[in-house]
């Protein structure tokens, strides 16, 4: 149920501050607000460690003095700080270069319809009760087995929040969303190897969520399945991203077509559109409008509509992932995605995790990834990794300490399929995805 009064309220604040901006001598500006509030409660060993009572609010301003541009923002909402934080914005813009590019969205290009998305669910949960369920939680993962010797604690999150935007050209609008979550990591030791994992579950609905319990036994069993992890030799083979880390190959994707690695020449998918970068099988699309989607939203960060629309069809690069400043920048219309996608969907194959390990056959199951080892410019690909060693279909053993590498062009083309074991917790929802072939380097 959404607080319209609040929501009310807060839009005649950001009203306040685009026509304070026009006082000052903005030529047009936008204004945005968000105001949330939430309960941390982190538990360990039995004990409570932490709990946080959230309360925070700001508001922050850009204006445009004709192609000059300047921002600012504050925490304080009243008539007073409201004038001043207009001023700074000016005062920045008075100082800027001009930039031909800059500017608010083109007009017809902002959303007008604003379907229900059902976001908002709020979680009316007390400390006391948040304590139980992270003390719930942590005991089903401690005493899931005597291997299990130590933790790092338990934690329930209940968030709810409200966004407003504005801009001079006559958009104004709020929603009200919330986002709860259990997690839990442990660790565990066997003959002198010590290893961690966890598990979580988030949702925007409170009863959506796994049990407290069942968060704690996955991360119970996580932690005891890496126990006895061993290096591999040197070797190539083929790869199967679990669908948990499949999302940030996914990811890289996104980053390497999004209009600022486009237009400062800095991707390795420049000039792609229109072309084969993926097998025939794959098909990539956003859906921003499903309901209760933690990545939802009718507008992106300016204020542009969303529409669902295909990224990658049969394997062929279809759209560039566009703000308005970046569309201008290369001549082409903002595709509504300022502030990143909505709902990114990887359409799955027909194998669930165990078809896709049949699959694989021989080759390494990659659960875990470290290291930033991501080139975007020339799609060079580096990374630690831990997971299992796989054959004939089986997983035989736990692996660590390794590197993967391969070329993010060769990777994409080299998906042999995607599992329907799909991750629906992130704004990229994908299976596990198997790579034909990726160079690992390890002892």
């Amino acid at each position: 149920m959404q607080n319209h009064e609040e929501i009310n309220r807060l839009k005649n604040l950001v009203q306040d501050l685009l026509d304070e901006s026009e006082k000052q001598g903005a030529t047009s500006a936008e204004a945005g607000l968000s105001v949330d509030n939430g309960l941390s409660v982190n538990a360990r060993l039995g004990e409570v460690e932490t709990i946080e009572h959230h309360c925070d609010q700001s508001l922050g301003v850009t204006v445009y003095i004709g192609q000059k541009k300047g921002s600012a923002s504050t925490n304080d909402f009243s008539a007073g700080s409201i004038k001043e934080t207009v001023k700074a914005a000016c005062s920045i813009a008075g100082f800027s270069s001009e930039d031909e590019y800059a500017g608010l969205p083109e007009k017809e290009n902002l959303a007008t319809e604003f379907p229900e998305l059902d976001r908002n669910y709020p979680w009316n949960i007390s400390a006391e009760e948040a304590i139980e369920i992270a003390i719930e939680c942590e005991d089903a993962a401690r005493s899931y087995h005597a291997e299990i010797n130590n933790s790092e604690g338990a934690a329930v999150n209940s968030h709810q929040g409200i966004r407003v935007l504005g801009n001079s050209l006559g958009f104004l609008q709020g929603y009200e969303s919330t986002r709860h979550s259990i997690s839990c990591s442990v660790l565990g030791e066997r003959d002198g190897d010590m290893q961690r994992d966890y598990w979580y579950s988030v949702s925007r609905k409170a009863d959506e969520l796994e049990s407290a319990k069942a968060v704690g036994i996955k991360s119970a069993e996580r932690t005891m399945s890496r126990l006895g992890a061993r290096s591999l030799t040197t070797r190539q083979c083929p790869v199967l991203y679990s669908a948990e880390v499949a999302s940030g190959l996914i990811g890289s994707l996104i980053g390497a077509i999004s209009g600022g690695s486009l237009y400062r020449k800095s991707s390795f998918l420049l000039d792609a559109l229109d072309t084969q970068i993926l097998p025939e099988f794959i098909h990539i699309h956003e859906q921003p409008h499903l309901k209760m989607a933690l990545g939802s939203s009718n507008y992106d960060s300016e204020g542009v509509a969303t529409a669902a629309r295909d990224i990658v069809t049969d394997g062929v690069l279809k759209g560039y992932v566009l703000s308005s400043y970046s569309a201008r920048k290369l001549g082409m219309i903002t595709t509504g995605n300022a502030g990143g996608v909505h709902n990114l969907v990887v359409d799955s194959g027909k194998n669930d995790f165990t078809a896709m390990l049949k699959q694989l056959d021989t080759g390494l199951l990659v659960t875990e990834l470290m290291g930033q080892g991501v080139n975007r410019v020339t799609g060079d690909y580096s990374r630690g990794a831990s997971g299992f060693w796989v054959e004939n279909g089986q997983i035989q053993y736990p692996v660590e300490e390794i590197t993967i590498a391969g070329n993010l062009k060769d990777m994409y083309k080299n998906i042999v399929s995607v599992g329907n074991d799909v991750d629906y917790r992130g704004n990229i929802r994908t299976g596990s995805i198997l790579i034909e072939q990726m160079s690992i380097a390890g002892e």
